[in-house]
């Protein structure tokens, strides 16, 4: 029960911090681009980085503390089911070219991020 909820709490301050980021991005660049989730994405996956190589050196074995944050807090803050829907709409509305190059800005730039924050973590060890 306590790792459920380890979960839940974390995911509640991700979700509320994604809905901050879109709803900024959105105010920032319009309804005509899901900035918002792509960049949720890419800080997501930058996050994970830091955070998965910070706990495996500073923090071996801390199960409660990596479960809060990485399933919880960055499992509620990332967004590949938000993404997914998005793609769709581009799609459904006929902005074939732009649903594609968003799902490989998407994923080329979540994937790299994610080696450029275990890479940031390093570096400081």
């Amino acid at each position: 029960m306590t790792n459920f909820l380890l979960v839940a709490l974390g995911g509640a301050i991700g979700a509320a911090a994604r809905y901050a980021v879109t709803t900024a991005s959105f105010r920032a660049f319009g309804p005509g681009f899901p900035y918002g989730t792509l960049i949720v994405n890419v800080l997501g996956c930058f996050a994970m980085g830091l955070l998965i190589e910070w706990l495996a050196r500073k923090m071996p074995g801390s199960h409660d503390i990596r479960l809060f944050l990485t399933t919880g807090v960055l499992g509620g803050f990332t967004t590949f089911s938000a993404f997914s829907l998005d793609f769709a709409s581009l799609w459904e509305r006929g902005d074939t070219l732009t649903a594609f190059g968003y799902t490989l800005a998407s994923v080329a730039l979540s994937v790299m991020a994610i080696f450029l924050g275990l890479a940031a973590m390093r570096s400081l060890a």
